[in-house]
């Protein structure tokens, strides 16, 4: 395992992985902390939108890449890259979900997890 230039905590994956999909234009994020919530499969989801199967594979890349830069860490798990319409990346405390506009109104996973603490993000950093 390699070791991490900060300590790892799902506090800040979180604002890595935000500031990962505001660097590639992300729609739509959304945060949805699950700490307080029973039988949670994880502390945070991180969804988002992308226009395009190219803007998901970059967004996707990005987050990957601004947590690899400050923590040295990689996804758990990944899903969804060869059929370019949902991509998880799995970092056990942090599941990030980079949807397709469409396949993201099927899917309303905003809407499993109502019951969470749920933050709208601004697509552009300040």
């Amino acid at each position: 395992m390699k070791s991490t230039l900060v300590r790892q905590d799902s506090d800040t994956l979180a604002d890595l992985v935000v500031r990962g999909m505001q660097d590639k234009k992300a729609s739509d994020i959304v945060v949805l902390n699950l700490k307080e919530l029973k039988n949670a499969v994880a502390d945070y989801f991180i969804i988002c939108s992308a226009n395009s199967d190219t803007q998901l594979e970059a967004i996707a890349r990005s987050v990957e890449e601004e947590i690899e830069k400050v923590t040295g860490e990689s996804p758990w798990q990944t899903e969804g890259r060869t059929n370019r319409e949902w991509v998880l990346l799995d970092y056990v405390d942090v599941v990030v979900h980079v949807f397709l506009r469409d396949r993201r109104r099927f899917y309303a996973l905003e809407e499993l997890w109502g019951d969470a603490d749920i933050s709208y993000i601004e697509s552009e950093p300040a």
